[in-house]
């Protein structure tokens, strides 16, 4: 038997399976208790919101055997219309029977008596497609059919149809399906079709669907056929090219760094992804909610997007003022989209003013004034204190420079110039107060032991002689594609996760003098595959990848990765690009079941020298 697509073979068959819709549903079910049916209706709204099904639904509760109301599905007239065969129930297509001539044949055949049903169903998809022509020849019919008749319109467009058409029909306006609706509607059928799923990716599928629920199972359909019965977060945004919510974020805490060049370059491998820049805004505009909402309330509940510990961590980093201006300047960006021609460099120009806007920021002003005439030196609400005089970026807010300057009552006036223009006008010095700090600066031992993770002391490793060669000329350690598929084959993904989770971290160690430098270049790729024998790296530029792969490397590197995994790993980096080749020949493999044998495959670490 040919396959069905899950959007037919799981199509509700009551009123109780519809996903969402509720008022319509209610109101039709009423409708049929009370034996108060309309001759004609007009059900509008989005593609793939249930329209047709909804129309079919009515015919069947119209016909079912058990009576009025009821859809049975064991009766022949329930059975016969979910296939389509029904005599009664005429659906027809107004994008290819739009013209006078068949709407004539329509209303010639109108005044024929149900062949099996109690009602004749005609159900025209696409109404807009129809010709005024052809629309005013339906007028009469629309307005007084037989009462064995029942017309149901759907459409997509509802202002293209004409008034007079609208004003003779029952208008139900079929909206969005909510995305809780859409996730538990794809958790039930991947259940009933017993897929191993995650329901990350199920959320992304959701928020793919926009409310289609339609659109929602054509997309798992295809997922499903590229994974080979299996639904994995990382298949949902290769093959529709989306973004992972760890590059969001790390994109976002780019620009908090004032980092231009890892935020390019997260652009640079957003666009060789084949992810949609407009779908990328919106999403990053959907964490940034988030964190404005967990730093006000940290409510996980209303989060909708990341999860608490996500939430948690990326709201230490952005603090809200920041927070507000990349919303701002996205919000901008969006209202822009349609008028440029090249969206990329739009996103690159936003990126770098945000990693370069500076303010000065002015508290406590203190005023000195200098008279041309005298050069005498007048003093006004002048503290005995030092003053500074502070500087802060918006973007990080956080961070201040300070400049001391000698003590105002030090000056000496025969320094002072003043430029010949200013004549006898005034010239007005802003200063600042600094104020005293009576809390004793902890030691370096403390600052380290409050700022590093946990995990940094859980064991007796010595780091504090960690170092890293930057010279990636000369011999690098290199692994072929038969072994990169034999650790994607052996990879224990749970174990990466976690991993994922403490790479975070390492944010808090690139100050460390003794292992700063290990800690950034980790940082700059992310865990691609993790085996029991090798941690496999990706970054988005090859020369970092070459540098990851110098032997002399291996054992900080190692060294630091023992410390997050508690147990040794041989550590080796690839490129993005080669990822995703890489990732395309797995698949490829695993859909023609022709991936090695886990148990067969002998991963010689010799090949990672140090």
């Amino acid at each position: 038997m040919a396959y069905k697509a899950l959007y037919r073979t799981y199509r509700p068959r009551t009123f109780a399976e519809v996903a969402g819709q509720q008022p319509i549903v209610k109101t039709l079910e009423n409708a049929l208790k009370t034996n108060k049916i309309a001759h004609a209706y007009l059900f509008c709204g989005p593609r793939g919101t249930g329209k047709t099904t909804m129309a079919r639904l009515l015919a069947k509760a119209l016909n079912c055997s058990e009576g009025m109301g009821h859809q049975c599905n064991h009766c022949s007239n329930c059975l016969e219309i979910d296939e389509g065969i029904h005599p009664d129930v005429i659906e027809i297509d107004a994008a290819s029977n739009n013209g006078i001539d068949q709407v004539r044949d329509l209303i010639e055949k109108v005044n024929y008596l149900p062949i099996k049903g109690k009602y004749k169903v005609y159900i025209i998809d696409e109404v807009h497609n129809m010709s005024d022509n052809a629309f005013n020849a339906l007028l009469k019919t629309l307005e007084e059919p037989p009462s064995h008749v029942i017309f149901v319109l759907a459409t997509t467009e509802p202002h293209n149809i004409l008034p007079t058409i609208v004003s003779r029909c029952q208008r139900y306006d079929f909206t969005k399906v909510a995305e809780e609706d859409i996730y538990a509607k794809l958790c039930e059928i991947l259940e009933k079709e017993n897929v191993t799923y995650e329901k990350e990716a199920v959320k992304a599928i959701t928020t793919l669907a926009d409310g289609g629920l339609r659109d929602a199972l054509s997309m798992l359909d295809q997922i499903l056929a590229y994974s080979n019965q299996s639904l994995i977060e990382e298949d949902v945004y290769m093959l529709f090219g989306l973004a992972s919510k760890k590059e969001k974020i790390d994109f976002l805490l780019a620009i908090h760094n004032d980092d231009i060049v890892l935020a390019l370059s997260k652009i640079q491998s957003f666009v060789e992804g084949g992810v949609d820049l407009k779908r990328l805004v919106s999403d990053l505009l959907e964490i940034l909610k988030d964190i404005l909402i967990y730093s006000k309330n940290h409510d996980e509940e209303l989060l909708t997007t990341l999860s608490e510990k996500e939430a948690q961590m990326v709201s230490q980093e952005l603090t809200i003022k920041e927070c507000n201006t990349l919303v701002e300047q996205f919000l901008k960006m969006q209202g822009q989209l349609r008028s440029v021609s090249n969206i990329r460099t739009l996103l690159e120009l936003v990126t770098i003013r945000l990693c370069t806007n500076e303010e000065t920021v002015i508290e406590k002003p203190a005023k000195t004034t200098f008279s041309k005439q005298n050069y005498t030196l007048e003093e006004k609400n002048i503290d005995e204190t030092k003053i500074t005089e502070n500087v802060v970026k918006t973007s990080s807010p956080n961070i201040i420079k300070e400049t001391k300057q000698d003590n105002l009552s030090e000056a000496k006036i025969d320094d002072i110039k003043v430029p010949e223009e200013v004549a006898a006008e005034e010239v007005t010095v802003t200063t600042f107060i600094e104020e005293k700090d009576d809390n004793p600066k902890p030691t370096d031992n403390e600052q380290k032991q409050n700022s590093a993770p946990d995990w940094l002391f859980e064991d007796d490793t010595n780091t504090d002689k960690l170092t890293i060669n930057k010279n990636v000329d000369g011999e690098k350690n290199h692994l072929d594609d038969q072994d990169i598929i034999g650790i994607m084959v052996k990879a224990n993904k749970l174990e990466r996760q976690t991993l994922e989770e403490k790479w975070y971290d390492l944010d808090r160690l690139i100050s460390d003098p003794n292992i700063g430098e290990i800690a950034a270049l980790l940082k700059d790729g992310s865990p691609f595959i993790l085996s029991k024998e090798i941690l496999v790296l990706v970054y988005d530029f090859a020369k970092l990848a070459d540098r990851v792969n110098i032997p002399a490397n291996q054992t900080s590197l190692s060294m630091l990765v023992k410390k997050m995994l508690k147990r040794q790993v041989a550590v080796y980096a690839i490129s993005r690009s080669e990822s995703v080749r890489l990732r395309k020949v797995f698949f490829n493999l695993r859909q023609i079941n022709q991936l090695p044998d886990a148990a067969t495959i002998k991963l010689d670490i010799n090949k990672i020298k140090r």
